[in-house]
């Protein structure tokens, strides 16, 4: 029985969470993220103010309600990644797979694109995981967690998609990317255009 009622309570609070999270996009989108205020987006989802800041601690964290789920998701790939498979090659799957659908001109980008207290907020967030991520490298591997090897993957890891975006295919871009912090500048085409004898005569 009172697996039960945990059950329900938590199913009530996911679809109070994703009420304001919902009323809170339509809002936003409509008006614009400085002409609302949480009161209004409480009421729009028909819950007191107190029940708002249980859910979401700030106005910004409303419209990142996935934000822990991400972070989870990004430790997960690399701590429960099948056994064998290298770290690089699991964040590439993840990133690859969870990423690259999203899509500039989706609702939600567009708005933290065009609101400087939302692009601020996604930067601190990032950093955050960025964080997460690193430690759970240092487990996996065994090295320090301000080591260059584990603090520069976790930086390339959480900047690769917004790098891929601007390409036609997202995924290959991120895979390309990868392949290149794997292999090394030298396995470029670039890289070998330098190598080759001048032609200046």
């Amino acid at each position: 029985m009172a697996e039960t009622t945990t059950g329900r309570r938590e199913r009530k609070k996911a679809q109070t969470r994703q009420a304001l999270a919902d009323a809170a996009m339509r809002l936003f989108t409509e008006r614009g993220f400085g002409n609302v205020g949480v009161r209004e987006v409480a009421e729009a989802a028909d819950v007191s103010l107190s029940t708002l800041f249980k859910h979401f601690p700030s106005k910004e964290a409303l419209v990142f309600d996935l934000d822990a789920d991400v972070e989870s998701a990004l430790v997960a790939a690399v701590r429960d990644r099948a056994p064998g498979q290298p770290v690089l090659h699991a964040l590439r799957d993840h990133l690859v797979h969870t990423r690259t659908a999203v899509r500039t001109d989706d609702p939600t980008f567009v708005l933290v694109e065009s609101t400087p207290a939302l692009r601020d907020y996604a930067r601190r967030m990032w950093s955050r995981h960025e964080k997460a991520l690193a430690a759970t490298l240092a487990d996996a591997t065994g090295l320090a967690p301000d080591d260059l090897a584990i603090t520069g993957l976790a930086r390339f890891a959480v900047e690769a998609p917004s790098l891929a975006r601007a390409s036609d295919d997202p995924a290959r871009a991120i895979r390309d990317l990868f392949a290149l912090l794997e292999h090394g500048w030298a396995t470029t085409p670039l890289a070998r255009q330098e190598d080759r004898p001048g032609q200046d005569g």
